[in-house]
């Protein structure tokens, strides 16, 4: 498939290809394909060279994929797996669902994480 589609080095099934017109990303999971860009010729024709090598179907806009909901704001993507936490939260407690405080400290100041980054590949 490279077709000037280059590997991630961190993440072996996603491809990532670059013009001065745009971007597009294709993820691949098992059976389960996303493919997001910011220029919509190219997102076409990634999908056109995707389909004549591939037996496929075009599910249109992604609304869940591997457990995440998609939501699309005004200042980009969210990301949330609310919709599947809910699901297992049903399975094992068979519906009993109450929230329940938990102490942290909300002060507390999140930041990226600046340590050594671990190669995928290692762990397979």
């Amino acid at each position: 498939m490279l077709n000037e589609f280059k590997i991630n080095k961190v993440d072996k099934c996603v491809y990532v290809k670059n013009t001065y017109k745009g971007y597009v990303i294709v993820c691949f999971y098992i059976d389960d394909m996303l493919i997001l860009g910011n220029n919509d010729h190219i997102i076409k024709s990634t999908k056109k060279i995707l389909t004549n090598k591939f037996d496929m179907k075009n599910l249109g806009v992604a609304y869940i994929i591997l457990g995440i909901q998609i939501s699309r704001t005004y200042d980009g993507l969210l990301l949330s797996q609310s919709h599947y936490i809910g699901k297992i939260l049903d399975r094992i407690s068979k519906g009993n669902n109450n929230t329940v405080k938990t102490p942290i400290d909300i002060s507390l100041y999140l930041s990226n994480n600046r340590g050594r980054r671990i190669n995928q590949l290692e762990y397979y």
